[in-house]
């Protein structure tokens, strides 16, 4: 499996799981986005259960400036405690700098990691890299891209 360390795009992938986990007030904060910010959320069709809640058909969450997209979208919620957001389907996660495309996406709390998976495609400016694998930890502030053939384009900054 090809890794390659991304650099330019820490906060990125963070802001995913960070817009769901309030243990992680640093990176909010770094970002702009307070982590007390209320999450609005919205879909065509909604349900709840001791477990958690789950939206279909355009469900969004929308925290401060990030907002998450796809056609379903699971936050497990034991005991009222955030421990996992799962979206599928057509996800995407745009933030004031980035968007991050990707089939599939798991955010866990307990290990600050999100891991985004399918046809993984993360823009930050006119710099695009694609693969099929993305994890972020978001203590850690570490990504990598693999699962197979990473490519992309990056343009330094001031590059026109």
């Amino acid at each position: 499996m090809t890794k390659t360390k991304i650099t330019w795009i820490a906060g990125a992938v963070a802001a995913a799981g960070l817009a769901f986990a309030t243990q992680a007030v640093h990176a909010q904060t770094a970002r702009g986005n307070s982590a007390d910010a209320p999450i609005s959320y919205g879909a065509d069709g909604m349900s709840r259960t001791p477990e958690g809640l789950s939206l279909r058909g355009r469900a969004e969450l929308t925290q401060g400036g990030n907002r998450m997209r796809a056609d379903t979208v699971t936050a497990t919620t034991p005991n009222n405690q955030l421990t996992r957001v799962e979206a599928t389907g057509n996800v995407y996660y745009v933030t004031p700098n980035e968007t991050i495309r990707a089939d599939h996406a798991i955010y866990t709390t307990a290990n600050d990691t999100i891991v985004l998976t399918g046809d993984v495609i993360l823009t930050q400016g006119k710099s695009v890299m694609t693969g099929s694998r993305l994890t972020y930890n978001v203590r850690t502030e570490t990504a990598e891209m693999g699962g197979g053939r990473v490519q992309g384009v990056f343009y330094p900054q001031g590059a026109n």
